[in-house]
Parts: structure tokens; sequence; C-alpha cells
């Protein structure tokens, strides 16, 4: 789950880069607060905090509610009116992160039982 979970987390970080250069571009500045990319990017720092000192079933469950924020984040993102390319990108991270969520739940759901 480890090796996992850290592959999701540079996955995420990725992202967030991905997604800040573009805004960039755009003439914009990236938001490092409240954004889909700072959500991605805390919400995996609570992942890498949990595994240094909580059990099994802890992790998975902060794991998935990290996908679960980084799922919402990105449905909510294709809401908007977005440039096709930038949609186009949007839509091919989504469709990794939820994979990813999808994933986490059902180690999540396997643990429970």
């Amino acid at each position: 789950m480890k090796s996992l979970f850290s592959q999701y987390s540079l996955q995420r970080a990725q992202f967030a880069g991905v997604l800040q250069q573009e805004v960039n571009k755009l003439g914009g500045s990236p938001e490092t607060g409240g954004s889909v990319s700072g959500s991605l990017h805390r919400g995996w720092i609570n992942i890498k905090s949990a595994v240094t000192g909580s059990d099994e079933s802890a992790i998975v469950s902060e794991c998935e509610r990290g996908e679960d924020a980084a799922r919402d984040a990105y449905q909510k993102a294709l809401k908007e009116h977005l440039p096709e390319d930038v949609r186009s990108m949007v839509e091919s991270q989504f469709v990794e992160v939820k994979q990813g969520h999808d994933k986490v739940r059902s180690l999540e759901v396997k643990m429970e039982r």
C-alpha cells in the first residue's frame, strides 16, 4: 500500500504542477490555498502524515477521504467554462484521479470486512 500511495502522491503533485503552469500560461496567478492543486497537495500531505504513525485502516480511511476531495474538486472544475485544451487536460487528469479514487475505495471496503 505504501508504494501505491506514494505513486498517487507523486502523480497528484505532477498534476498540480501542470495545472499551475497552465494558469501561468493563461496569464493568471495560481492559487496555493483553496485551488484544485492546493486541495490535491494538502490531501496527500495529510496522507503522508498518516502513513508515519497510524494503522493500515486509518491510513486507508485518510487516503479515501483525500481521494473524495480530489474527485470532488475535479468534478467542480469540469462544471466551469474552460478553454477546450484546458478542459481536455482536466478531463484526462480526472480519469486518472477517478481510477485512484475507486482503487482506494475498494481497499477501504476490503478493510471494513
